[in-house]
């Protein structure tokens, strides 16, 4: 059977813009500073809306802000 894993590219994005911090990140989308670091660290994965959010956030494409790893083997 093949596993999926989601990653994301939300520490690198905070630094790009001016180093938002966690908490403003949090605050910017409606979560806990807390969610927001379980997404970073994939123990946790956000819904679609909030995942939407995020990327708006940042001004990304959902896609350059979550990726889908399928490994095959």
């Amino acid at each position: 059977m093949s596993k999926a894993r989601i990653t994301n590219q939300i520490r690198r994005l905070r630094f790009d813009a001016s180093e938002m911090t966690q908490k403003d990140l949090a605050e910017a989308v409606g979560v806990t500073r807390q969610t927001i670091m379980a997404i970073e660290n994939a123990k946790y994965f956000p819904s679609l809306e909030l995942a939407f959010q995020i990327a708006q956030v940042f001004q990304k494409p959902l896609d350059q802000v979550f990726q889908f790893e399928q490994d095959l083997t």
